[in-house]
């Protein structure tokens, strides 16, 4: 596990009234199988975590970083978390506590997704390099950035040795990964230098990776990638780079970094509205689609409604995939809606460039999001919510202060001190919601300002958000973030790699189990899609109940009450609501809107969507065939790098 407890601010004392307990976990102990699956890392004894060591590590892990708890506060902090009153973030719960932060410092590992531009070399290197830690990347493709890009050399070949007097050997770790694109895309677009390159020193598939946890890709996902990639610049000898070209090396480089199921990435990826080529590459009904193009979330980069043409309209009939709405304008000015200052710091972002791909961060070039989460539903006043906020900010500051990789994210995290703290279960708690959240927001900004200067750093520009909490949502057993339930009886799929120890112990329990299917039809065996049937209580609010117009309402009211970023709403609708839907965006877009997405609820066009509904009959004869599962089965080695996103997308689509 490479993990160290040292100097513990939690005594044994207070642990071992733990150590035999089990929180409340979603759906039916789902929510167990989800955390054994995403989260728990793998001991020294060959078992992975329990929830209790796992809380124990994080919060260890967190002092350890500067968060500067009292023996009282680690103590509270570490109870409200082990019974799902509030979380870090998914990648803070794979890392805090391990030697790669503790002793490398570096923060990257501990924050979920990135934005960058999409102009220089640099920029995809850096994709590449975040990707490969386990991160989800936003980038603007904008052709304020894609133009930018030198046009392609011709007769360029970069030719693949296996042998070590290539020009380049890579190196086994990331960066060598990272580097080898870097390479391949300067000498097409750069030098028009032909060059071969060894994987002769990459590990084999299935070998330990020590460091970050999990296992090695091979060589054979960095082989395609690149071949792949050089197929792309090859098509546009003696042009310039397409908004879809660029794209396509974006997404080639997402299913390269997926690594046949070990790793788990994200991207979202916005365009011009007037990019009629970018519109149309998820409309299916045009032709065959790359599989590679599943990789990403396409936004359209939208300042007013009225840039929408009729072509963005087209993917809403179940002919493509509706392609979300970024509004960068209204992102830049303001925190929460009409708050250009609080308390007179000024919120004003001029160079927010991109959301991260669920939308819910506000990013600038090389800025990461930094999220941890309330779950309302389990809360039991707006006291205890504000003391769980403040609590879990206190880690939030501190990951701000550490350093990272590049030069540039430690220039904007250090200046912006910009945190995400997110809200989920809200369509559980809609009778409070909006008074919980407005208080527990303006307590925040109190504490910031005074721990801000008591620790000497800058208050944060932004602080919270609301996020889709698609996976963690399934372990607190709420609705996910401010989604309703997608309905009563459902059924969840989850991905996953099919070394994972988990699967042998589903298999036995009688859950259906198969391979994913691509885009074309064709099956992808690296993958395995996971059903698990679920049902929500009767006292969450449903799609059925609410519809398109109410969901977008209730976004609205949390970024007026509670976002100072944005809220990430995947808005479901059905194929007769789309009228409405333009003319409540018509009304409301330019003003209220800072991100959002769609889908529709069935006939999607998506095979194996996460969310498929059910009725009772179908649900009550999965449920039957499925031995129940106590979470007391030993499980041994994770082989997940441990973040949300499951599909190269925000687990909610």
């Amino acid at each position: 596990m490479n993990t160290r407890i040292t100097n513990p601010i939690l005594s044994s004392d207070f642990i071992k009234k733990y150590k035999n307990k089990q929180p409340n976990w979603g759906f039916n102990g789902l929510g167990y199988i989800v955390y054994k699956r995403t989260y728990a890392r793998t001991k020294e004894d060959g078992t992975t975590e329990e929830w209790w060591e796992t809380v124990r590590r994080c919060v260890e892990g967190a002092q350890r970083i500067g968060a500067d708890y009292t023996v009282d506060e680690a103590e509270r902090l570490y109870d409200y978390i082990f019974n799902l009153k509030g979380c870090f973030s998914g990648r803070s719960l794979w890392q805090l506590g391990t030697t790669l932060v503790d002793e490398k410092k570096l923060g990257d590992s501990l924050l979920n997704c990135w934005g960058t531009k999409t102009s220089e070399i640099e920029d995809y290197k850096f994709f590449i390099m975040e990707s490969m830690l386990g991160g989800g990347v936003g980038g603007n493709l904008s052709k304020e950035y894609t133009q930018e890009l030198p046009r392609v050399k011709r007769d360029v070949r970069c030719r693949l040795k296996k042998t070590n007097d290539a020009d380049y050997i890579v190196p086994d770790s990331k960066e060598g990964w990272a580097e080898l694109w870097g390479k391949i895309l300067e000498a097409y677009l750069i030098t028009g230098k032909s060059f071969s390159y060894s994987t002769v020193c990459i590990r084999a598939l299935g070998e330990p990776l020590k460091t970050f946890g999990g296992i090695a890709p091979g060589e054979k996902p960095l082989i395609d990638g690149s071949a792949e990639l050089c197929k792309i610049l090859e098509r546009r000898e003696g042009k310039k780079l397409r908004t879809e070209d660029v794209y396509d090396i974006i997404v080639v480089g997402g299913e390269m970094v997926k690594s046949g199921g070990i790793r788990r990435t994200a991207i979202i990826v916005g365009g011009d509205p007037d990019d009629a080529g970018y519109i149309g590459l998820k409309r299916w009904d045009l032709g065959p689609i790359p599989n590679y193009r599943s990789n990403a979330n396409n936004s359209i980069l939208c300042p007013k409604y009225e840039y929408l043409s009729n072509a963005y309209w087209e993917g809403f009939g179940g002919n493509g995939e509706p392609y979300g709405l970024i509004n960068l304008p209204l992102m830049r000015k303001y925190g929460r809606l009409g708050e250009e200052k609080f308390a007179g710091l000024d919120l004003y972002a001029p160079n927010i460039i991109i959301c991260n791909p669920c939308g819910e961060a506000n990013l600038e070039d090389k800025e990461p999001c930094n999220l941890a989460e309330l779950v309302i539903l389990n809360i039991k006043s707006r006291e205890e919510m504000l003391d769980i906020s403040c609590l879990l900010y206190k880690t939030q500051k501190a990951i701000c202060a550490m350093n990272y990789l590049y030069e540039e994210t430690n220039k904007v995290v250090h200046r912006n001190f910009k945190i995400g703290q997110g809200i989920t279960g809200v369509c559980q708690r809609l009778d409070v919601v909006k008074e919980w959240a407005n208080y527990t927001y303006r307590g925040l900004r109190k504490f910031d300002k005074e721990w801000s200067k008591k620790k000497g750093y800058p208050e944060s520009n932004r602080l919270t958000v609301i996020q889709p909490s698609g996976t963690k949502g399934l372990v607190f057993g709420t609705a996910p973030g401010g989604h309703p339930g997608f309905a009563k009886y459902f059924i969840r799929r989850i991905r996953f790699n099919p070394n994972d120890p988990l699967i042998e112990i589903l298999k036995s329990h009688n859950y259906h189990i198969e391979p994913e299917i691509r885009f074309d039809g064709t099956k992808n065996h690296d993958i395995l899609v996971i059903d698990f049937p679920c049902e929500f209580g009767d006292n969450t609010l449903l799609v059925k109940d609410c519809g398109i117009i109410r969901q977008l309402d209730i976004m609205k009211m949390l970024q007026e009450e509670w976002a100072d970023q944005s809220v990430s709403i995947t808005g479901y609708y059905k194929k007769d609501d789309i009228p409405q839907i333009k003319e409540w965006l018509k009304e409301n877009y330019n003003n209220s809107v800072k991100t959002v997405s769609f889908l529709l609820h069935n006939d999607h066009g998506f095979l194996q969507a996460p969310y498929e509904e059910i009725d009772k009959v179908k649900y009550d004869e999965l449920k039957s065939a499925i031995t129940p599962f106590k979470g007391t089965e030993s499980i041994t080695g994770s082989t997940i790098d441990g973040i949300e996103c499951t599909n190269g997308h925000c687990p909610i689509k």
